[in-house]
């Protein structure tokens, strides 16, 4: 688990030495299905603070390169190739840190259908949903019945 202070002072840091201090700058945000973020628009690294308390140090260490090497790379770089190469050179490993599970962990809302799927929501759904891993489009015989969670 990276301890937050710590985060934001390795993120400053690698922007001090890839990146402009005086017009890049790291915060955290609220985000609960994405680990980083690069904000060109702001010009801003930002890392989720709750997934950021699940991972280790070395982890949100490659978020936070990740991130950097998009601001390298510029806004049309995408994954491509420049970003690719940017990436490796400044210390990425390439490696995925974030499939989505660990949001799962924190969505208060669990759905599950009648073949067993489980499905997450962050906000309570507003309308009857079926599972699209059971069948395509909606159908009543694949309704996914919700329930509330407590989250810690």
């Amino acid at each position: 688990m990276a301890d937050l202070e710590r985060v934001r002072v390795w993120a400053q840091a690698l922007i001090q030495l890839h990146l402009d201090p005086a017009q890049w700058s790291f915060a955290f945000d609220h985000a609960r299905t994405r680990a980083g973020l690069c904000d060109f628009t702001n010009r801003r690294i930002s890392v989720s603070r709750h997934l950021a308390a699940k991972y280790d140090d070395d982890e949100i260490h490659q978020v936070l390169l990740h991130e950097v090497a998009h601001a390298l790379a510029g806004s049309r770089a995408g994954h491509g190739p420049v970003w690719k190469r940017i990436a490796l050179e400044i210390g990425y490993d390439g490696k995925r840190t974030h499939d989505g599970s660990a949001a799962h962990e924190l969505a208060p809302w669990v759905g599950t259908c009648p073949g067993g799927h489980e499905h997450f929501r962050f906000r309570r759904p507003n309308r009857e949903l079926s599972c699209g891993v059971c069948g395509r489009g909606f159908s009543k015989a694949n309704l996914i019945s919700w329930q509330k969670r407590e989250v810690l």
